[in-house]
């Protein structure tokens, strides 16, 4: 097995044990603009393709606020509502555009109201990184199905917006291991050299 094969299981050993905080575990008390970002950011460690990456910074969070995307701060607070909103947005943004994002989370709280939706997307996304790790994962006799076959046009929308998130971070991570592989074997042919 090959380096990059080997860091490959080993970050889909970590996607498949992350987990969302579901609504009832989310923060019952109201949060700063800095405490917001580094929950976040603490949250959706996953989704960075490199460990320094921001994944939401305070500008983006003014602007779905202007956009009317998340609900305006209760004097500079926010609470369980806006992290979920945020949550959601963090992670859809990077397969969706915005307005995309505006009219899929609104569609899917119209169906389920908003708890049950974030819920839902955290379910969906999930099972969409597991699926996406059973693909990789060489000693697997049988990967799960991307798509599963129950899926319910209700649901539709999160579940195949979670698929792609799913493999647009694969995407990116196995870029990142292969240019840091590249990286370390030319650095090595370097010191071979002197």
């Amino acid at each position: 097995m090959t380096d990059l094969e080997e860091k490959l299981i080993d970050w889909t050993k970590e996607i498949t044990q992350f987990n969302f905080p579901r609504w009832e575990e989310l923060p019952d008390f109201d949060l700063y603009m800095d405490q917001v970002l580094n929950l976040i950011d603490n949250y959706l460690y996953v989704f960075k393709p490199e460990k320094q990456d921001k994944i939401i910074t305070a500008s983006m969070v003014n602007n779905y606020v202007k956009l009317d995307l998340i609900p305006a701060p209760i004097k500079k607070r926010y609470n369980k509502k806006h992290l979920a909103y945020l949550i959601a947005i963090s992670v859809l943004k990077q397969v969706l555009t915005i307005s995309e994002v505006k009219e899929g989370i609104t569609y899917q709280a119209s169906v389920s109201g908003i708890r049950e939706a974030y819920d839902l997307f955290c379910t969906e996304q999930e099972a969409a990184l597991s699926a996406i790790a059973s693909h990789i994962e060489m000693n697997k006799n049988q990967p799960l199905p991307l798509m599963p076959n129950n899926t319910e046009i209700e649901n539709l929308v999160v579940r195949t917006s979670c698929i792609a998130v799913a493999s647009k971070i694969t995407t990116q991570k196995v870029l990142v291991f292969v240019k840091n592989n590249k990286s370390n074997t030319e650095k090595n042919n370097m010191k071979n050299e002197l």
